[in-house]
């Protein structure tokens, strides 16, 4: 079969479109025809090797598949021909990849295979820390950093599916508009003096919670914009800027909290976790949440989309397919 192998750890140059056999199968895991694979900001900091997880090359990335069974346990709850999406721990630019059956969920009716894969790992992502780690609540606000990103945008439109006020932070002008249709309440440039803005957008009262992905200079601005009581979710650092600090003196003085979120650490962690917030994002699907229409490249192409996101040149969740 066709894969997408990581040669040298150099970025998008170092992928190579290449033949490698097919996945053998296992008493616990399910053969899928790859239709769509998720690519992600993990994704691109794997393959420069900047992620917290290092691999030697050569491997096959990508974690996010949705497709079709080709085979399964007799067992399972799965059979041949069925559409399933899957969170994968590698191989998914492929063709083909095996999968543990429990990291596998049927494919929701109503959605293609690019959209239920970028439902994946950004959705469950924001699900898990919004609702689990930020415990958010009806009615609070949520101020989003970096929010026209694959992880921004599930943030946005999962905070709002759960009831809350967002205030979306945009970084690329031509962006302004885009995440205005995902239902934001405020968008707002992050630019000199956004601090202010949040504040007053908020009658100088501060947000309930914060979703930061990007780290770098704008964290402790972001501690400075929570409310009290408010909790400031740590997703990443996109920014490329370093990994910042905390005085903890503000989080005893304003009674503000500072939330690491690892959703893949913790699924590892705790096996069959991941069914709990696929089941809650499906339910929000079955309410009428939509991603924005995924931006696609045939799985040949995989260099140029990661060198797209690298660039900043993609607006949401791109993916590959394989037939493209």
């Amino acid at each position: 079969m066709k894969a997408l192998v990581a040669r040298e750890l150099s970025g998008p140059a170092g992928l190579d479109f290449a033949d490698v056999d097919d996945p053998v199968a296992g008493d616990d895991t399910v053969i899928i025809d790859v239709r769509a694979a998720g690519v992600s900001f993990p994704d691109l900091l794997l393959l420069r090797g900047e992620y917290q997880l290092r691999l030697e090359p050569p491997f096959v990335p990508g974690m996010e598949v949705a497709g079709v069974v080709r085979s399964a346990p007799y067992e399972s709850e799965f059979t041949p021909g069925q559409r399933v999406t899957a969170m994968a721990m590698l191989g998914g630019w492929a063709e083909q990849v095996a999968v543990p059956i429990a990291h596998v969920t049927p494919t929701h009716d109503d959605l293609d295979d690019a959209e239920s894969v970028a439902l994946m790992g950004n959705y469950q992502t924001m699900y898990f820390a919004l609702a689990k780690r930020g415990a958010l609540r009806p009615g609070e606000t949520v101020l989003v950093l970096g929010s026209a990103g694959g992880i921004g945008v599930a943030a946005i439109q999962i905070a709002k599916a759960l009831g809350a006020k967002v205030i979306a932070l945009v970084h690329r002008p031509h962006a302004m508009e885009f995440v205005k249709s995902l239902g934001a309440d405020v968008v707002l440039p992050l630019a000199d003096g956004w601090l202010q803005a949040v504040k007053d957008a908020t009658g100088g009262e501060g947000v309930d919670l914060v979703v930061d992905p990007i780290g770098g200079e704008a964290f402790d601005d972001a501690v400075r914009a929570l409310a009290i009581e408010g909790r400031l979710l740590v997703i990443g650092f996109a920014s490329g800027g370093g990994i910042p600090t905390v005085k903890v003196n503000r989080l005893l003085l304003r009674n503000v909290a500072v939330i690491g979120v690892g959703y893949g650490e913790y699924v590892n962690r705790k096996p069959g976790s991941q069914s709990v917030f696929a089941f809650g994002v499906g339910e929000l699907v079955k309410a009428g949440l939509r991603p924005p229409p995924p931006v696609r490249y045939g799985l040949s192409e995989g260099a140029a989309a990661l060198q797209a996101l690298a660039d900043g040149g993609v607006l949401g969740k791109v993916v590959l397919e394989p037939s493209r």
